[in-house]
């Protein structure tokens, strides 16, 4: 029996499926001072109709950390970067706190230049008076030696609640997306840690023994004790299971486009002939590339309860969101309040709505009806916009699904797909909006938690190979042995990915042929003088995101 939850920004959903049968559906409003208390209710009602003894494991999606960054809400980071000769460590710089550091790993992993306390302890003292807890350290070669993260990392611990070592959040090179991902990986990390502390809480006092995992950004599951050093792999969490959610109850065989509008805000997918598409260097958050590979999702501040204003007479819809509707007790109007004045929805207390949405019409010199109708078209056109820029910066490029690469492909959705708890309500504005067909799948307000559920995990491995010294690592498995100076590139893919399908095996993960996907093959020649000594050859490879299952009609 499998139980997949989603915590969103306005409402935490579950489901409890069990061989491909939908045992139990539950809803609740996110609280987000208490989590422990809504994750607890949503496995109560679960359990009503589901036995914990059964439950083998909890998948966990999450848009927390999205709406963190997406409302600008994330903690601030005190950044320490070890660049090296020969690059602007300036240019990546992100946010108020961020430190070049001396001191040097070059391109075989040994250390060149030293780092000097004397010149961390004046930065460090700094960043306490600015009241930061948590930090990043990033080296530029430091996957191949981390030694200088590590060093500084703990001399910032006495003073930090926590510190993320760039060597621990990608094996890729990347120095400038590494900068980007170590930051926003402890930006969220307090946000996210929260979430964790709640759900383990929760299964506790419910007696369940279960595996609990998280959703990742690009569509698999990773254990939650590792999501916990690496929260980062949650954003866009939501957003990846509600595609792996579609998978699972929609046959899809065309090009469309997904749309996931929750309370907070709407992520947009496009599937490619029903497969997902994949960001496969890592997504951009803000104008900031990372080392997270994910599902292509843009996510914007637009929801059921963005926030109405007037400013200067003009309408703005989100993005900030003050709590939930008035329609369901907020003290401020939000779309979906304007969408009951109009009849689209019929949402909790529609009086509450018409009055929230007359005191902007108020201020603007208009009927509550023409200023709800100006409401709902803002939206739309703010909606369009978006996709409309999103599909155009997707066909400006190649495009990679989670499956290969396709060159000259453009994408052109023929339906939209859209889920959430404004879905059915949004319906038919969407299908005026853009001429195509809209549908509002079965379950359509809880495909996340579904989704959640169903998504298989995506366990990686990594194989490195130093030819010069004969060493070959697998440190997942724990494996160190010798091997031949000759020893290439293409043996070294082979050997990872046959010892991951046999490690699957040994842990009953099914994987059929072509579901091991290699993420890094890479191999560059160390030079002694004039003379190439041997190679460093890097190899990481995975289960290729999926589902379980597919819901049974």
């Amino acid at each position: 029996m499998l139980i997949g939850i989603d915590v969103g920004g306005t409402h935490t959903d579950g489901a409890c499926i069990k061989d491909g049968h939908i045992q139990a559906i539950a809803k609740v409003p996110t609280d987000h001072d208490h989590l422990l208390d809504t994750i607890s209710q949503v496995l109560s009602e679960l359990l009503k109709s589901c036995d914990a003894s059964e439950i083998r494991t909890i998948n966990l999606s999450t848009t927390l950390s999205t709406n963190a960054i997406v409302t600008h809400r994330t903690e601030k980071v005190g950044m320490f970067v070890i660049p090296g000769p020969g690059i602007d460590a300036s240019s990546y710089a992100l946010g108020d706190q961020y430190h070049i550091l001396s001191g040097c790993i070059d391109h075989r992993g040994a250390a060149s230049a030293r780092i000097r306390e004397q010149q961390i302890q004046p930065l460090a003292t700094e960043c306490r008076h600015q009241g930061i807890q948590v930090y990043g350290v990033v080296g530029k070669f430091s996957t191949r030696n981390p030694e200088q993260e590590i060093s500084v990392a703990q001399f910032l611990e006495p003073q930090a609640d926590f510190v993320t070592q760039g060597h621990r959040v990608s094996e890729s090179l990347n120095f400038g997306r590494r900068i980007s991902t170590t930051y926003y990986n402890s930006a969220v990390w307090r946000t996210f840690n929260k979430f964790a502390d709640a759900q383990e809480q929760s299964i506790r006092d419910l007696n369940i023994q279960a595996d609990i995992n998280i959703v990742k950004a690009d569509g698999g599951t990773m254990p939650l004790k590792l999501a916990r050093e690496i929260p980062v792999q949650s954003i866009f969490s939501g957003p990846a299971a509600s595609v792996m959610g579609i998978l699972s109850t929609v046959p899809v065989d065309e090009d469309a486009l997904l749309l996931d509008i929750g309370g907070t805000t709407t992520d947009m997918t496009v599937l490619l002939n029903g497969i997902p598409l994949l960001e496969r260097d890592g997504i951009a958050i803000g104008q900031h590339p990372t080392l997270v590979r994910a599902l292509q999702v843009e996510s914007i501040g637009i929801g059921g309860d963005s926030l109405i204003s007037s400013q200067d007479g003009h309408l703005q819809v989100g993005p900030d969101r003050h709590g939930p509707c008035m329609a369901a007790g907020g003290s401020a109007p939000a779309l979906m309040d304007a969408m009951n004045v109009l009849g689209y929805a019929q949402f909790g207390d529609r009086e509450r709505s018409s009055a929230g949405i007359k005191e902007i019409a108020m201020t603007l010199g208009i009927s509550t009806r023409e200023c709800a109708e100006q409401i709902v078209s803002l939206t739309m056109s703010l909606l369009k916009e978006k996709i409309q820029a999103f599909l155009t910066t997707i066909n400006s490029r190649p495009v990679y699904t989670i499956q290969e690469i396709l060159e000259d492909r453009v994408v052109k959705p023929k339906r939209i797909l859209i889920i959430g708890g404004p879905a059915e309500a949004m319906v038919p504005l969407l299908e005026e909006e853009f001429d195509i067909p809209v549908i509002a799948p079965a379950y359509s307000q809880i495909v996340n938690a579904i989704g959640a559920a169903l998504t298989r995990p995506t366990q990686s491995l990594v194989l490195t190979v130093d030819t010069s010294r004969g060493r070959f690592t697998v440190p997942g498995l724990g494996i160190h042995k010798t091997i031949k100076r000759t020893y290439s590139l293409e043996e070294a893919v082979h050997d990872a990915t046959t010892m991951l399908r046999a490690e699957l095996d040994r842990q009953g993960i099914p994987a059929q042929d072509g579901d091991i996907q290699v993420i890094q093959a890479e191999a560059f020649n160390m030079v002694d003088g004039h003379y190439t000594i041997g190679r460093n050859i890097r190899v990481r490879c995975q289960m290729r995101p999926g589902v379980i299952t597919t819901l049974v009609p």
